[in-house]
C-alpha cells in the first residue's frame, strides 16, 4: 500500500464529529498564537480584544477592529473618506506604485492606511485617527499625512481632544519627498492643537518605526503604548552596524522606552478605553477659563500710580 493511499484510507475511517471539527478550525472558529501556540476559540479571542488569553500575547488587529474596541455602538463618523492616494512619480520597482495602490485596496478594503473620524468614548467625545498596518505596512504617505492633518485641525477648531493609534513602518518610499513632508505637516498641526490647550494622546502599537516615530508618535502629551511593541526609527541591525555594539535585547521595545523615559505608561489594550476615558476626562477644557491677570496687571489695577 502506497503512502497516499495510507492516508486516503485513514480519512476516510476517521468519526465524522472529527472531520467537522477540523473544518471548524479551518473556517477561523480557533486562533493559535504566535507566541505560546496555544488554541483559542475566535470569539472569546476577540472580546478579550485579540489578546491572548493564555500569555497575554498582543495580536496585530486592523483598524476596523479598533474601532469596535474603543468607540461607543453607533457614534462613529469616519472623515475625509473620498481622499485618495495617486502616484505623483510614477514610480515603479517590481510593479507601479499605482498598482500596488489598487492590489492592497481591494485586498483591505481601504483606501489608504489610516482611518479617520468623530466619535464618543465612554461617552467622550474625541477626534480618532487609526493607522492600519495591512495597507502597505502603515507607511505614510500624503493622503495619510493629509488625512491626520485635517483631523486635527477639526479637532482644535470643535475643541476635542486627539487620539491616534499608531502602526507603521514608516514614511511611504513610493512618494519620496512628498511623504517625508507629511511629518512636518502634522506637526505643524499638533503645534496649533498644543497652543489652543488641547489634549494630544498617541498609542504606539506594534510596530511603529520610522518617520511615524520621528514626528507624531512622540509629539504627545501623554504617550501610551501597547506590552512588548516593537517601537524606534532606524532597525536595530542598522544601528549595530553604525555603532559597532550590541544592542541589549529589549531594544527598541516599549518596555525599554517606557525605562528610558520615551514613553509615559504602557497599558494593555483590554485597559485601553477605560484608561483613554480616565485621561481624557481629567483633560477635560473648561468652557469658560477666567482670564489671566498678571501681576503687572494686578498691581496697576490696585494702585495705578505704583508702576510710572
Amino acid at each position: 500500500m502506497s503512502l497516499l493511499d495510507w492516508f486516503a484510507n485513514r480519512q476516510k475511517s476517521e468519526p465524522v464529529a472529527q472531520t467537522q471539527q477540523e473544518r471548524e478550525i479551518s473556517d477561523g472558529l480557533w486562533t493559535k498564537c504566535e507566541a505560546c501556540g496555544a488554541i483559542a476559540y475566535t470569539k472569546d479571542l476577540k472580546a478579550n480584544c485579540m489578546v491572548c488569553l493564555e500569555c497575554s500575547h498582543h495580536k496585530r488587529v486592523n483598524s476596523n477592529e479598533r474601532v469596535k474596541q474603543l468607540i461607543d455602538a453607533n457614534t462613529w463618523i469616519p472623515i475625509d473618506e473620498l481622499i485618495r492616494p495617486t502616484d505623483p512619480l510614477n514610480f515603479y520597482d517590481r510593479k507601479s506604485y499605482s498598482d500596488r495602490l489598487r492590489e492592497t485596496q481591494e485586498k483591505t478594503g481601504l483606501v489608504d492606511a489610516v482611518q479617520t473620524g468623530i466619535g464618543k468614548l465612554e461617552n467622550l467625545p474625541l477626534a480618532l485617527g487609526i493607522m492600519d498596518f495591512r495597507f502597505m505596512g502603515g507607511s505614510m504617505g500624503s493622503v495619510v499625512g493629509e488625512k491626520l492633518t485635517r483631523l486635527i485641525e477639526k479637532a482644535t477648531k470643535e475643541r476635542l481632544p486627539v487620539v491616534i493609534l499608531c502602526a507603521s513602518g514608516g514614511a511611504r518610499m513610493q512618494e519620496g519627498m512628498l511623504s517625508l513632508m507629511q511629518m512636518a505637516k502634522i506637526s505643524a498641526a499638533l503645534e496649533l492643537h498644543r497652543e489652543a490647550r488641547l489634549l494630544y494622546i498617541p498609542v504606539l502599537t506594534h510596530p511603529t518605526t520610522g518617520g511615524v516615530t520621528a514626528s507624531f508618535a512622540m509629539l504627545g502629551d501623554l504617550i501610551l503604548a501597547e506590552p512588548k511593541a516593537t517601537i524606534g526609527f532606524a532597525g536595530r541591525r542598522v544601528i549595530e552596524q553604525t555603532i559597532r555594539e550590541k544592542l541589549p535585547d529589549d531594544f527598541q521595545t516599549s518596555e525599554y522606552l517606557l525605562q528610558h523615559g520615551f514613553v509615559d505608561a504602557i497599558v494593555p489594550r483590554t485597559q485601553l478605553k477605560k484608561t483613554l476615558a480616565q485621561l481624557i476626562s481629567w483633560h477635560q477644557p473648561t468652557l469658560s477659563m477666567p482670564k489671566r491677570v498678571s501681576v503687572t496687571e494686578s498691581v496697576t489695577k490696585e494702585n495705578p500710580s505704583s508702576i510710572i
